[in-house]
Order: structure tokens, then sequence, then C-alpha cells
């Protein structure tokens, strides 16, 4: 396992991210205390030090779990957690501030984590969804507060528009107050919308990405193409996701190439993640102590130029305006007096 820098900070987190929204059985779908422990060995054993849980995650049982985990090493570990979305996920009605961004719930979260972690601090604490009411201001603001209380070393965002990480970040700089230095994004094969403009974005304000989903909620390992005789039943289906026909042709891509080069989908599709531009770190989860160390095996994995164009093509999206508008050849002709080809740009922005 290598390390990266976290985003515009000195942090070294593994290349990997473990997410442990599998960590607790509340959910119906999750792992055992036991079986999370062999997941837990297993990515610490190949060197991983950064640990991703939410406040939410099976009921709170994920950030008690993994406290219990880090607690004889506390210092080694990269711990983050979140919050946003309320503690009872299936009994949250009747309490307006027991989720959403504001103050009153970030700190009363962040104390509550604290107790189930054991622990005196976060390292990288996420807002973990944008409200739409609580002013960006107010945000910053109170995430600054807890970042100088100590309690709080970084902060990131997941789940937000492009424009509302940016105005975030410019007010933190104009002001003095502590900036995002990570956004959480859904991420994959399966789902690359982010290419439009949280991934630019995320490269112009040094913000590592840290990709959930990397194997679009299980699709991408082909436990769903019953065209190649599979039909297991996973969490997609149990929560009533729908598998559209373009994801399983992706799919059926990303378990060709595997079966080329003697690897699992699984594999492949962290592998396409991994060789993306920018500090991208995929959050690799698990229910069972095999699928976590078949995940990790992508680490020695790099894709050829050939695989890796033939799972961009099956997978890519149309920009849309203003993107495809501004990379025509016509306006790009106008916008450079007909020197484009002649400029080198060493932001490469288009």
């Amino acid at each position: 396992m290598r390390y990266k820098l976290l985003g515009k900070s000195g942090l070294r987190v593994s290349e990997l991210c473990l997410g442990t929204m599998t960590f607790g059985e509340d959910w119906g779908w999750g792992a055992s205390q036991d079986e999370s422990r062999k997941v837990f060995d297993a990515f610490v054993e190949a060197g991983g030090n950064f640990i991703d849980t939410a406040n939410g995650y099976t009921d709170g049982t994920s950030e008690k779990i993994v406290g219990e985990f880090i607690a004889s090493e506390r210092e080694r570990f990269v711990v983050a957690t979140k919050y946003s979305l309320p503690l009872q996920m299936n009994d949250h009605k009747g309490n307006p501030n027991g989720s959403g961004n504001h103050r009153k719930n970030m700190m009363q979260s962040l104390e509550g984590s604290l107790k189930r972690l054991n622990t005196d601090y976060i390292d990288l604490f996420w807002l973990h969804a944008w409200d739409f009411m609580t002013p960006v201001e107010e945000v910053m603001r109170a995430f600054d507060d807890m970042v100088r209380s100590g309690k709080v070393l970084y902060i990131g965002i997941s789940d937000a528009p492009a424009w509302i990480v940016a105005q975030a970040n410019t007010l933190a700089q104009c002001h003095g107050w502590t900036p995002f230095v990570a956004l959480q994004v859904e991420y994959s094969l399966i789902q690359r919308t982010p290419e439009r403009d949280l991934l630019p974005m995320a490269k112009a304000f040094d913000l590592a990405v840290t990709p959930w989903s990397p194997l679009g909620g299980g699709v991408l390992t082909g436990k769903y193409n019953k065209r190649n005789g599979n039909s297991e039943q996973g969490r997609i289906e149990t929560t009533g996701g729908n598998i559209s026909e373009r994801q399983l042709a992706i799919a059926d891509v990303v378990s060709q190439v595997a079966q080329e080069i003697g690897r699992t989908p699984s594999q492949v599709a962290i592998a396409w993640l991994r060789a993306q531009s920018g500090v991208v770190i995929p959050i690799i989860g698990a229910r069972k102590e095999s699928q976590i160390k078949d995940n990790l095996a992508c680490l020695d994995l790099t894709l050829s130029p050939e695989h890796l164009q033939r799972l961009n093509e099956v997978s890519q999206i149309e920009l849309g305006f203003p993107h495809d508008f501004l990379q025509n050849d016509t306006i790009r002709d106008r916008l450079y007096g007909g020197t484009f080809s002649a400029i080198d740009n060493h932001r490469n922005s288009l």
C-alpha cells in the first residue's frame, strides 16, 4: 500500500480507504462484529490507515465497532466520520433539528460520534449531504470552530453540488477559515456524471476525491448479469434499486477484461478508478473477508491503454452544456485566434 496526501493538506492516507457501512447487522445485510474484524485486519495488514464511517451507518453501530478496532492504536489511523443525516435512519421523524447541515446538528452529531468512537478527536469530519437550507457561511464558520476546538483536524464534504463546494472554499479562503480538503462522491464506471463539474472543481481546489460505491452497488462485479448465468441477490436489489441494460452492458465489458487478464471484475473496476487523474482514493467496503482481500488485490493491477479505452468507451457520458459547446472546434478557433494547438497550457483545464 502506498500513501497519498489528502488534498491540500499534509495528511498521509492510504491509497485505498476502508468503508465501514457494512459493519454491524442492524440493517439486515451487514457483517457481524467478528467478520467485520477480519475485514478490518485484512485492510490494516495490507497497509491501510484510512477508515471511513458515519454517525448513521447501521444506526451508530458502525462507529462503535470502528472505535473498538482502533482503540489500541488510535494515533495510527486516519478516522473519518460524517454528520447531516439522522442517527436512526428509519426512525427520524418529528425532530426537525435532528438532521441537516446547521450548527446545532453539527455540534450534537460530533459529540455523539466522539462517544461512539471512544476518541477525543476526529481526523476528517465530513458534511454528509447538502440540505439546501443552511447558509454556506454558517457551515464553514461552524466547521472552523470545531477545528479550533481540537475535536476535528480536517474537514470534507460529500454529496453536494460543485458550486456549493466552490463557494464554501472561497469563503473559507477569504475569511481565514478551515477549508475542505476532500470531496466524497458516487463515482464508478456506472456513475461518471461527476466528470462534468465535480471532478474539475476538485482539481481546481486541490481536493482529494474519495469515490463511494466504486463497484456500482455490486453491478460491476457481474453478479447481476443473468445473461452470464448469474442471478445473485444483493444490496441493490433488497433496497429496491433498478439495474438498466446500459449498466449490465458496462458490467459485461468489465467481466470480459477481467477474464482476459486473469483478474476479477471488482479488481478491474477499482483499477479503472485508480487510473483516473487527480487524487482519487476509492472507498472499498465488504461484508466478508474474502471480498476485502479480492478488492485489495487491485493494488498491483495496472490496466493497459487498450483496456482503459474499452472501459471508457462503453461507459462514456455526454458532458453536456457548456462543456461540449466550449470544446467545439469553431468556438475554440475563435477563443484562441486559431492558435489553440500552439499553446502549452500547464493547467490543462480544457
